[in-house]
């Protein structure tokens, strides 16, 4: 299985972020989740305002926002 973040604009198109439209991979759903744990403050900076977590292309869960709740 191979684990993927999907990353979206608000209206569900995809968006490049440094040449990928997706996130590196991952072998399990766990360490995918980590990752954007880490890491959606600079997604977001770049540009990325959801994601949609994909296991080898399925749909998991999403789109899920990234902006923080005020």
């Amino acid at each position: 299985m191979t684990w993927t973040w999907r990353y979206e604009g608000d209206d569900g198109a995809i968006v490049t972020v440094g040449g990928a439209s997706s996130s590196e991979s991952f072998t399990s759903q766990g360490d995918a989740e980590t990752w954007l744990g880490e890491t959606w403050r600079d997604l977001l900076a770049a540009g990325v305002l959801q994601v949609t977590l994909l296991d080898a292309g399925r749909r998991i869960y999403g789109p899920m926002s990234l902006r923080p709740v005020t």
